[in-house]
């Protein structure tokens, strides 16, 4: 098979992967009003640290395995059926939520751009957010735009990526450098600099939700066996792509810091947009609304390409049905493309606010698959490398503990936690009758 994927490609679909709608709402929604300035800059720069620790594990891994799947196939090889399901059921979800996440997040763009005129052909509410017709059909055909995309070959999908994550990381280097230049600096010091005090809770409170911020940097073991260079290469592209994105994350903190105090930009719907409209103007906003697209799409189509790669390799091992694992002229596993669009078809018709509660998860089911990898990469190796997995697995534990833990700071609302339960038991059940299939056609 030709080799397909060099060191650029493989830097977009990362950065594009790990950077997405949240990058640009954050800042006004949690970070200001949660953890300011320094400490989300702490929280975030440790949580950089924690992945480069995991991502020593993900090295081992690249090296030893050589097939799609990555955390799954890794775990399935060497710690049996059972982990194996466990990872690549987590991941699944983790990876496909991800899709209609960022679709829907190109409704809030278009509503940006032109108002409530987006909203018509009202439906219903669900957990309170107002679903309108016109939000699906958009969403929808963003997915369907995507899938055509991912199914004509990944070097059609990762040319639109590169450019995706072109756009977002320049603009938003010209926001940031035109706000810090034009900006009176007396709100960002008084605020959040001069009168700052170490809050460790703080800290915490973005530290725990790193795995679901920087869960686009392991979907560089998916396309593993796409690479024109030697896969153990691909740790430093990835580590570079986990500092980009911290840098990213504070940059957008900061530019909308240098504007709005933590209570007035909780006011604001989107103060980042708020704070570049009224500072830069309509060009100013026009480039961060072309950077906010280049995310999104990055987001889906980096999770689409991920997910479909997934899932022929559940296919492969027969966890799922096998014609998951047939690819077309392309190289591509279609099938696996169709199911992951028409389930992200599915999502928008239950409203943003579900998928939410679902992609909040992710932080949960990344962490699993964190685990994992570290933990067997840790067994299969010596000296530094075996000491440096074992930290990444305990901090994987850590990133769990933190998300489930009554009265952790960082602990899973009530909807994500009882989604997670819910996904369980759907896999617990799911795996029992898939073994007990299997021992009945044996037999």
């Amino acid at each position: 098979m030709v080799k397909k994927l060099n060191r650029i490609d493989i830097l977009a679909l990362a950065l594009g992967s790990i950077i997405g709608w949240g990058s640009f709402t954050l800042p006004g929604s949690k970070f200001l009003h949660e953890s300011g300035i320094i400490s989300t800059a702490v929280g975030l720069i440790l949580g950089g640290l924690a992945i480069v620790l995991i991502q020593k594990g993900y090295h081992i891994m690249l090296e030893s395995n050589h097939e799609d799947g990555g955390e799954f196939s890794y775990t399935y090889n060497n710690m049996g059926k059972a982990n194996g399901f466990i990872v690549g059921w987590s991941l699944t979800l983790c990876y496909i939520s991800m899709v209609p996440l960022n679709a829907t997040a190109f409704v809030l763009v278009f509503k940006k751009l032109f108002g409530t005129k987006v909203d018509f052909l009202y439906l219903y509410k669900v957990a309170g957010y107002p679903v309108y017709l016109s939000e699906v059909i958009i969403a929808s055909l963003i997915i369907l735009i995507f899938a055509y995309i991912n199914i004509r070959g990944i070097k059609v999908s990762s040319g639109i990526q590169n450019i995706m994550s072109l756009l977002m990381v320049v603009n938003v280097t010209i926001v940031f450098i035109f706000m810090f230049i034009n900006t009176d600096h007396s709100l960002i010091m008084n605020t959040y600099i001069l009168n700052y005090k170490f809050d460790i809770v703080k800290i915490i409170k973005v530290f725990a939700i790193v795995p679901f911020l920087f869960v686009g940097f392991d979907v560089i073991p998916q396309v593993s066996t796409e690479l024109n260079f030697e896969a153990p290469k691909a740790t430093k592209i990835s580590i570079l792509a986990v500092f980009c994105a911290v840098l990213f994350y504070n940059l957008l903190n900061i530019t909308t810091g240098f504007v709005y105090t933590p209570q007035k930009a909780l006011q604001e719907q989107w103060a980042l947009g708020s704070a570049i409209l009224n500072n830069m103007g309509y060009i100013g906003f026009l480039l961060l609304i072309i950077s906010l697209i280049g995310a999104v799409s990055g987001g889906i189509n980096g999770f689409m390409l991920a997910s479909s790669k997934l899932i022929g390799s559940l296919g492969k091992y027969k966890l799922i049905p096998s014609k998951y694992n047939k690819k077309n002229r392309n190289g591509v596993f279609e099938n696996g493309i169709k199911f992951i669009t028409v389930v992200s078809l599915i999502a928008p018709w239950f409203g943003r606010e579900v998928i939410i509660y679902i992609v909040n998860m992710s932080s949960l089911l990344a962490a699993i698959g964190y685990f994992h990898v570290c933990f067997i990469s840790f067994k299969h190796s010596i000296g530094l490398n075996r000491y440096i997995s074992q930290m990444g697995a305990v901090v994987s534990i850590l990133f769990m503990l933190l998300l489930i833990t009554p009265g952790s700071p960082a602990r899973l609302s009530t909807p994500s936690m009882i989604s997670v339960i819910l996904w369980t038991i759907l896999g617990y059940f799911y795996y029992r009758k898939h073994i007990l299939m299997t021992n009945y056609n044996r037999g």
